[in-house]
This record gives structure tokens, C-alpha cells and sequence, in this order.
């Protein structure tokens, strides 16, 4: 549906190389990345107010590339929802009504119906001054889907909201999305991309490095900047050296010479191992189990997390374990206390390079 295609676009010392991806009819696509890193300005040239120094872009098979931005049939929803001050919630969704040549009852039919889509039929005669963040958001909304976009762009639409409007405009989000309407969303939140996306492209120094759906994206990431930048501890530098027979099973020596078991059908040579915290269990003797990797090491700190706690274990490297609060009580986990850490070789991802 919505296809880029080698956009590319220089800003002073800033540039955007070679971007490509799709975003199918009905995905909710999210483009993932820290501030600065282009996604903004990869949304202007889509939605037409930017021109691309080089690339195309596509819409249901129609290069759209130069067309005026009123002709696109693409919708944009900025951050601070830029509502018109001066008129009222109902005139601000009308807005692009007036446009379309309809009657008076036309429009207030279609303003209501739009409201209640989102939410805000109760809005309709309130000043944009007197809403919440998140009526403001759902009124900008509302009047972006009156021009009935093939594609709905928006830019960090939730960043700036507290938790409360934060959770109704996603789950508004979810059910636009569930009713047919295709999203393409920008957030440096990757909490927020796993709650919403379908498909996610991470987004580092102006180019993307790897396009995936959330599992893909968060279990195998394919670089030691994505495995950090969504929240992955536990990454190290050294090289995979050998394997075993079966050609699977191979070696990872590591920082200080560490040695990890791990699964991976790569050839020996320099990379990085990713461990996800949850694969890395905690126990307080030496473990009766088939993973290959244990070792003990030393409580360094105990941090609370959202889903339990993170402990941090000093072992030849330093690892993160994300345990349950429960887990942590049943082992009287205390710092300096010397515990044993363990995980398959499965659970370990080589990423060469």
C-alpha cells in the first residue's frame, strides 16, 4: 500500500540515506528510534511537506513523490496536535470537510459521526485551551480521518501525555487500526511500539537497521545498537571459535575470557552474544540442569522493574537477571551474596559483525 523506496535527504551535517519499507493495508507500522535520528523528517516526505533529495514514494501503486500534500490522501498528527485556537472542537474537525464541497447538514452529520469515532462527541463545543492532552489528541485525530487518509501518519503522538490519556489514545489507536485504518507511527518508546505494532523499523543515524515484527524485533535483534537501544542488558563483544559436530553447538569467548555456550548456525568469528534478562535464571546452589552456561558470581544491585526486579550479578562480566519479586524473597537475595547464575545455549543469539 504504502511503499518508500531509497529516500534519502540532507539537512546541514544531517542525512537520511537509502530508506526503504512497506507498510500494507491495515499493518500498524511503527517506526522505532532515538530523538534525532531522522524519523520526523522521514514522515514530512511522505506526507509532502519535505521534498526527498532522492527515492520515491508509492501509495496503492501511485508514486506520489512530488504530488502536493493536499492530493495524497496521507493524514499527519503531530505531537502537540496543533489545533486551531480559535475555533471550536466541532469547526477544528470540520475543518477539512469545507473542503469537499458537502452541505451543512452534511458536515455536522459527518463531524459527529468523526467524534464519536474517537471519542470526543461530548467535545464538540469546547475551545482546544480547555482540553487535556489527551481530548486535544483525540480531537487532532478525528480531524486528520475527516479527509479520509489511506494512511495515517503520526508523529510521537502520545509522548507528551500523562499515563491516564496515555492509555486511552492507545487503545484508540488499537481500535482504529482493528477497524481497518493503516498507521504508520513514530515513537522512541520501544513500550510503546510492543503495545502497538504489527511491524516495527528501528531507525539509527538517519538509515534503518532492521525491520521486523515485535518478536522478531525484541528476541533476535540483528545488531548490538538494537539489542541496547530495546532494552537488552546483556550484550558482549568477542568471538564465536568453534564448533562442535553437529555444527550447531559453538563456543563464544567473551570480555575477560568468558566462555559461553551457544546455538547458532553462524561461522566462528567476531560479533556480539545477546541474552535476554528473562532467559537468565538465579539460584542459590549449583543447578541440576541441562543448560551449559553456569556460573557464580556476586549481587551487585537489585533494582525494581516493571515486571519484577532486575538483579545485577558481578561474574567475569556483569549480567542482568529480571526476576520476580517472589523469586527474589524465596532466594533472600542480598547484595554481595554469592549466587549462581545459569541459561541454555539457546537462549544465547550470536550476531556477527
Amino acid at each position: 500500500m504504502l511503499t518508500v523506496e531509497k529516500l534519502s535527504k540532507r539537512l546541514g551535517p544531517f542525512t537520511i540515506r537509502d530508506v526503504s519499507f512497506e507498510v500494507n493495508e491495515g499493518e500498524y507500522f511503527v517506526l522505532l528510534g532515538a530523538s534525532g535520528v531522522g524519523k520526523t523528517v522521514l514522515l514530512e516526505m511522505i506526507a509532502g511537506l519535505m521534498r526527498p533529495d532522492s527515492g520515491h514514494v508509492f501509495l496503492d501503486d501511485r508514486e506520489i513523490t512530488k504530488e502536493r500534500m493536499q492530493k495524497r490522501r496521507i493524514g499527519l498528527v503531530y505531537q502537540d496536535q496543533a489545533l486551531f485556537p480559535h475555533m471550536s472542537v466541532s469547526k477544528n474537525i470540520a475543518y477539512g470537510l469545507r473542503c469537499q464541497g458537502l452541505k451543512r447538514s452534511q458536515i455536522r452529520a459527518r463531524v459527529l459521526e468523526l467524534a464519536k469515532s474517537v471519542g470526543a462527541e461530548e467535545l464538540l463545543n469546547r475551545n482546544p485551551e480547555t482540553l487535556s492532552g489527551g481530548e486535544a489528541q483525540r480531537v487532532a485525530l478525528a480531524r486528520t480521518l475527516a479527509t479520509e487518509p489511506r494512511c495515517l501518519l503520526l508523529d510521537e503522538p502520545i509522548a507528551s501525555l500523562d499515563p491516564a490519556s496515555r492509555w486511552e489514545v492507545r487503545t484508540l489507536l488499537r481500535d482504529l487500526n482493528r477497524r481497518g485504518q493503516t498507521i504508520l507511527h513514530v515513537t522512541h518508546d520501544y513500550e510503546e511500539a510492543i503495545s502497538l505494532a504489527s511491524q516495527i523499523a528501528v531507525m539509527e543515524n538517519g538509515t534503518i537497521v532492521q525491520i521486523g515484527n515485535p518478536e522478531t524485533i525484541f528476541q533476535k535483534p540483528t545488531s548490538e545498537f538494537v539489542a541496547s537501544f530495546v532494552g537488552i542488558k546483556n550484550f558482549f563483544r568477542g568471538t564465536l571459535e568453534r564448533h562442535e559436530r553437529n555444527g550447531q553447538l559453538s563456543e563464544f569467548i567473551g570480555p575477560n575470557g568468558i566462555r559461553f555456550s551457544v546455538l547458532t548456525e553462524s561461522d566462528p568469528g567476531p560479533g556480539c552474544l545477546i541474552v535476554r534478562s528473562q532467559d537468565i535464571a538465579i539460584s542459590n546452589e549449583r543447578p541440576r540442569t541441562s543448560a551449559r552456561n553456569v556460573f557464580t558470581g556476586t549481587v551487585l544491585d537489585m533494582i525494581p522493574a516493571k515486571l519484577g526486579v532486575e538483579v545485577s550479578v558481578q561474574m567475569a562480566v556483569k549480567v542482568s537477571a529480571l526476576l520476580t519479586r517472589d523469586s527474589v524473597e524465596s532466594l533472600n537475595l542480598k547484595l554481595g551474596k554469592t549466587i549462581w547464575v545459569y541459561f541454555k545455549a539457546s537462549a544465547a543469539r550470536f550476531v556477527k559483525g
